[in-house]
């Protein structure tokens, strides 16, 4: 970089030209050196002190004043293009001043009433810490991302998209995986890969790499994978590469026609995974069916027919996965929803009453099973189930009446000790007065 200066009222105000095109446009001087050696990435959350002011000396703004600092996300466009570049430059703790020409400040425009059209702008800032992005639906830190080289575009992969990645898995600087894959989102984990790594692909831009930290939640769990030497509980660092990617169609890319041709094709799909025992890719197979056709109307009476089948049978077939990763309530919720469109449906009502029965709800258990053997009398399972509810309740009675009957006894030893107390402290009160009068004599007949 090249030592440029610019004149503040006669006085000389140099920096390192720190713009691609070197054109002058941004200037930075150090003014306190930072430690470490890492620089904040694309993406990261930055915090910082500064302030600002005109070439002339005016102050307009400052974090300082406020005593809050400032933080954003670097190189998305949150704050002025020379913060974007200065910041991206610093170490923390580092202090530095950015003098920012007009096209890397606020322009022909100015930001009124406090920076006029045309300001060269200088700023004082303090970089204190920085971390990667949250890309957790939940934003429970579970998968951080810092970004080397951005992507194009604005489109990310979604449910079913095909990807072409390349990855590297790291654990405490140990390579433990290197490939280049090409598969559809949603079939990551059959693949061998952590779920948290497919979530990091579809928050990725087209031709992006990042680096993604994963907790174990988002990786290999608690189990660890033996064969790739993880233990439980390890936390993993994957540097990924999106170089293309298909995305699926959404639900409003497509026409009535397209949503039942691709629901049953994924229908069909989902049926293979459960099959596996790809419980988990099967769900996601049958969410897609539920996504597509839950909100289309308009059909013609017999398309509508079609929709409302593969409808109900994407809620029995999720209940059914659900069922099987022992994720009841989600079961209990498709089994309602299958329940919406078929009131009477035998495998709605039976799989809600395994899902009930999974949670020790065992008395709305029994109703739902007791239903479908009115309904469909040669339901053998059913039959059985309800002597299985039947015995349960029934043992939950006989534990409650021995919990009560435990209480009871508790609380009646408790209020004959109240009483018992109650006795004794009386004949102290008096035996104490007593005592009293006699203890004075002595002491009177002494003084």
């Amino acid at each position: 970089m090249t030592a440029e200066e610019v004149t503040n009222g006669g006085q000389a105000m140099e920096g390192e030209d720190i713009t691609q095109k070197r054109d002058g446009g941004v200037l930075k001087l150090v003014k306190k050196e930072g430690t470490g050696a890492e620089l904040p990435m694309t993406g990261d959350k930055v915090f910082v002190h500064y302030v600002g002011t005109l070439l002339d000396g005016t102050k307009f703004d400052s974090s300082r004043d406020r005593g809050e600092k400032f933080s954003f996300e670097l190189g998305k466009g949150q704050v002025i293009k020379a913060w974007d570049l200065g910041i991206s430059t610093m170490k923390i703790g580092e202090v530095c001043q950015l003098i920012c020409k007009p096209e890397y400040a606020y322009g022909t425009a100015g930001s009124p009433p406090k920076i006029p059209p045309n300001a060269t702008l200088v700023f004082e800032v303090e970089l204190f810490e920085f971390h990667g992005e949250d890309v957790t639906e939940d934003e429970d830190g579970g998968i951080i991302r810092r970004i080397i080289t951005k992507g194009q575009g604005y489109t990310k992969p979604n449910e079913g998209s095909t990807v072409e990645v390349t990855l590297e898995g790291k654990f405490e600087d140990r390579v433990f995986e290197e490939r280049e894959m090409k598969f559809e989102v949603g079939d990551g984990e059959n693949l061998g890969l952590p779920v948290g790594v497919e979530k990091a692909i579809m928050a990725m831009e087209q031709g992006e790499e990042s680096l993604f930290t994963l907790t174990p939640k988002y990786g290999y769990g608690n189990a660890g994978n033996a064969k790739l030497n993880i233990p439980p509980g390890a936390t993993l660092q994957y540097k990924l590469k999106l170089a293309a990617f298909e995305k699926a169609k959404e639900s409003w890319e497509m026409n009535a026609a397209e949503k039942l041709e691709q629901s049953a094709i994924v229908k069909e799909k989902g049926t293979q995974y459960f099959k596996d025992g790809r419980y988990k890719q099967a769900s996601v197979q049958y969410k897609r069916i539920v996504s597509w056709l839950e909100h289309e109307t308009g059909l013609q009476a017999e398309d509508e027919q079609k929709a409302r089948t593969l409808r109900l049978a994407a809620h029995l077939n999720l209940a059914m996965c659900y069922l099987k990763m022992h994720e009841q309530s989600l079961a209990l919720d498709s089994c309602d929803k299958a329940l919406e469109l078929d009131d009477s449906n035998e495998k709605a009502l039976f799989r809600r009453g395994e899902a009930l029965f999974a949670m020790k709800e065992f008395e709305r258990a029994r109703a739902d099973f007791q239903k479908v053997v009115q309904l469909y009398p040669a339901n053998k399972a059913a039959k059985a189930q309800v002597v299985l509810c039947q015995r349960q309740i029934k043992d939950q009675h006989e534990k409650d009446k021995r919990l009560y009957a435990n209480m009871f006894q508790k609380f009646a030893e408790r209020d004959a000790k109240k009483e018992a107390g109650k006795g004794m402290e009386e004949k102290c009160e008096n035996g104490g007065a007593v005592e009293m009068e006699d203890s004075a004599a002595p002491e009177e007949t002494a003084a």
